[in-house]
């Protein structure tokens, strides 16, 4: 028999993150479900498993706010598994007021920015080894997209604003996808890197970003992620930002900036 795909998704919990599991465990992948919370994990793992025909899925506890987090979980899926297939970044936190993790960083860009980061790069030698021949890295961006300061992405001089906060980030996710197509392509990888956005969904962070917003569904929102870990339609393709199955346009696009802020998150997150 031949052997499942690994995927490996982050934040899959809840919302867009436990869809895009359940979709790529609907593909015959066997998904490792990264978060945060071992009993939600668990949870999420059985609504899986009760709606999913022979479904194949395995929980990673890691806190992607934590570096430290971060390296364990890795070294435990490198020790368990030979090859990645599939890295779906999703996990994003949003907060009222600046806060910072218990390593002294603000914690919705250690979350939703050094948590990508450090992640892929450690998770990068099983993606060069994927058993489909070609790893793929898929980002979970978003439209609301803005204002980034590589001289403050802590907020440290700039007051503090939750919207901004967020969309600092997701504009980061972008500018570090396409970093690393542009250095996977240089170094002749097979790894292919996407960032896309999942559109307004109805998740309590649209609510609390958005207050009164009617969202799309959970499983309307995966849909573009499924599509870009799973399609043949996209095999080989890397370095776009994509919406509902189609490629969009991305004003950030910026090889000074890109490389700037990624040799940013290398210092952030100790990466030579």
């Amino acid at each position: 028999m031949k052997p499942r795909p690994i995927h490996l998704v982050t934040g899959a919990n809840t919302g867009i993150g436990l869809e895009i599991a359940r979709g790529l465990a609907g593909s015959g992948a066997h998904v490792v479900l990264a978060c945060r919370d071992a009993r939600k994990g668990d949870a999420a793992r059985a609504s899986i498993d009760a709606t999913v025909r022979e479904a194949s899925t395995e929980l990673l506890v890691v806190d992607l706010a934590s570096q430290a987090s971060i390296r364990r979980a890795a070294a435990a899926f490198s020790k368990a598994h030979a090859a990645l297939d599939v890295l779906v970044n999703n996990a994003a936190v949003i907060s009222d007021s600046r806060q910072v993790t218990d390593e002294g960083i603000e914690l919705v860009f250690a979350t939703n920015v050094l948590g990508y980061h450090l992640l892929t790069a450690l998770m990068r030698p099983l993606l060069e080894q994927a058993t489909s021949g070609r790893g793929r890295v898929v980002n979970v961006a978003s439209a609301m997209a803005y204002g980034l300061d590589v001289s403050d992405v802590e907020w440290k001089r700039r007051s503090y604003d939750v919207s901004a906060a967020y969309a600092q980030s997701k504009q980061a996710n972008r500018m570090l996808t396409w970093a690393l197509a542009r250095r996977l392509a240089k170094a002749g990888s097979r790894v292919t890197a996407n960032a896309m956005h999942p559109g307004p969904v109805d998740t309590p962070l649209l609510h609390a970003l958005l207050p009164g917003m009617k969202g799309r569904t959970t499983a309307k929102g995966a849909e573009t992620a499924v599509w870009l870990a799973t399609s043949a339609d996209v095999e080989g393709t890397t370095g776009r930002f994509w919406g509902d199955l189609r490629e969009m346009p991305c004003s950030f696009r910026d090889e000074a900036r890109e490389d700037a802020l990624w040799s940013l998150c290398d210092r952030m997150c100790g990466l030579s």
